[in-house]
């Protein structure tokens, strides 16, 4: 490990934080929004973890070492909240089709989320230059980043070369790409802001 990057344990703190926010938590909501019915939310959910999948992406873009993964987490970044509040059908069944512990669970995960995923855009930014050169790449203000995608590598792929998981983040990041392109251009004009198929 790098010894010499202040802000390692501010990197670390993020991805502490991405875990509890982004994995945890929702998928809590998700199991809990299943056993109450709750269909808005269930929906709402769903399409957040489609759009969320951009994160795991990056983690196996990270352990391949490739530029790409810190665009990659600035576009998650900047997804997530849109996928969060996008939907006027959506936002209106929660709203005014459900209350309880539930509602107020995931309302406030919804704007916890959303703020969290808006600073870590913001300070994601500084390091976007990572992404387009190799020798930046190399210095230990960019490789901090690469941390903790390490740590998980050696705990759920020990056998598996870094490289390997990098190609598998890449099929995984055009394969999202050709996802979203079809959605703008195809889908988003015939639904607009509503989640129901028209």
């Amino acid at each position: 490990m790098n010894n010499d990057v202040w802000f390692r344990s501010l990197v670390w703190m993020d991805y502490r934080l991405a875990v509890l926010f982004t994995v945890f938590i929702p998928l809590i909501l998700l199991i809990w929004a299943f056993v109450q019915k709750a269909e808005g939310i269930q929906r709402l959910l769903t399409i957040y973890w489609r759009v969320s999948s951009l994160l795991a992406i990056t983690v196996y873009l990270l352990i391949g070492g490739f530029g790409v993964s810190f665009i990659s987490s600035l576009m998650a970044r900047i997804l997530i909240p849109i996928s969060l509040w996008f939907w006027i059908d959506l936002n209106d069944e929660i709203e005014y089709g459900s209350d309880g512990a539930l509602k107020f669970v995931f309302t406030s995960w919804r704007w916890a989320t959303s703020i969290y995923c808006i600073l870590g855009a913001l300070t994601t930014i500084p390091f976007i230059g990572c992404a387009f050169s190799e020798a930046t790449l190399g210095t230990p203000y960019c490789k901090v980043w690469l941390e903790a995608p390490l740590l998980f590598k050696e705990y759920f792929h020990p056998n598996t070369s870094a490289g390997f998981l990098g190609f598998l983040g890449i099929i995984g990041l055009v394969f999202y790409i050709l996802c979203l392109s079809y959605f703008v251009i195809f889908k988003l004009g015939k639904q607009g802001r509503t989640a129901a198929p028209q």
